[in-house]
């Protein structure tokens, strides 16, 4: 079976506020820093996130849909990665740095 990639913004259509829209919820950007983390493809699944499963599908779709992550069908999962290399041109050093701002935040008393 092959993937299939779900519907995203091409690069020309990603725009800056849907990103830090998607990235100003914790939890959206709890998977973004966990994605970045893995620097590769996790599935759904693999989040042990505080909500439930159809708000986790939600988080995911605003991240899929501001072009944060990217995702396909495998099998019965949903794998997502970050399109940091599509971010970085065009906001070169944002994710990095949102990134960076949320350990150091985790990291405080």
């Amino acid at each position: 079976m092959a993937d299939t990639q779900l519907p995203e913004p091409a690069l020309a259509e990603i725009r800056l506020a849907a990103v830090l829209h998607a990235l100003a919820d914790p939890i959206r950007l709890q998977i973004a820093a966990e994605l970045a983390r893995d620097q590769g493809e996790l599935a759904c699944q693999a989040f042990d996130l505080p909500v439930t499963k159809s708000t986790t599908t939600h988080h995911f779709k605003v991240l899929r849909e501001a072009g944060v992550i990217r995702q396909c069908r495998r099998g019965t999962s949903r794998m997502s990665h970050l399109r940091t290399a599509d971010l970085g041109t065009l906001f070169p050093g944002l994710l990095d740095g949102i990134l960076a701002a949320h350990l150091a935040e985790a990291g405080r008393p």
